[in-house]
């Protein structure tokens, strides 16, 4: 890594809220501990606003910002082929971020890397997905960020249908199937729910609250333990 990118990228990690070590950093960056001593005192020289000393951590004062991101070649492939998933397996929504997202950077990076953005040699297929799902999962993402309860027409696996009220808490994509995790006020537990399998979903004016015992992380901490 040239020590120009090595300063940006130590920049990067301080924050204002929270101090970091050396080590942390040098871990970090797979360099020693005395080159980051070193380069922490550089960027200081040069004016940027770094507090704390060795020993103890660095903090980045408050109000300081960096100038515009540049992008290697594998970072912007990385974003490219990210967007590209997300614009061919979410909804609408989530799509058209995607694709703004990708003419904001396109916008931005030097001219030598506005090639990464027609190469074809990475392709993301544009499975649809079936049913409603796509408008299912608009709503289930919403749902989820206002704690909004939703009502749900289900069919399960074998057939057989019911109708769920369910606290919504996390959204999962396992390869051409999203899934929606969320406490069922029916089954008074944890349940798990294939948004292909929603034949329709309405978010209720209702919120709930996230108590213990009934959150997105209590259930993951469950199915660490299986």
């Amino acid at each position: 890594m040239r020590r120009a990118d090595r300063l940006f990228q130590i920049v990067q990690h301080l924050h204002p809220d929270r101090v970091v070590t050396a080590r942390h950093l040098a871990d970090a960056l797979e360099v020693s501990e005395r080159t980051i001593y070193r380069d922490i005192q550089d960027l200081s020289l040069s004016g940027v606003p770094i507090t704390g000393e060795a020993g103890h951590g660095y903090r980045l004062l408050r109000g300081f910002h960096l100038p515009p991101l540049m992008f290697n070649e594998d970072e912007l492939e990385a974003l490219i082929v990210g967007a590209r998933m997300v614009r061919a397996w979410t909804d609408k929504g989530l799509a058209l971020g995607a694709h703004r997202a990708l003419q904001k950077i396109e916008h931005v990076v030097p001219e030598k890397l506005k090639s990464e953005f027609d190469r074809q040699d990475i392709m993301v297929p544009d499975f649809q997905m079936e049913g409603m799902a796509g408008e299912q999962l608009l709503i289930v993402r919403q749902a989820i960020k206002d704690q909004h309860k939703i009502q749900i027409d289900y069919t399960r696996e074998d057939g057989k249908q019911s109708k769920r009220i369910v606290h919504p808490l996390g959204a999962f994509y396992w390869g051409r199937v999203w899934t929606m995790v969320g406490w069922c006020e029916l089954r008074d537990a944890f349940r798990h729910f294939r948004l292909d399998r929603m034949q329709h979903v309405q978010k209720l004016a209702e919120r709930f609250e996230l108590i213990q015992g009934r959150t997105l992380q209590d259930y993951l901490s469950i199915e660490c333990e299986m």
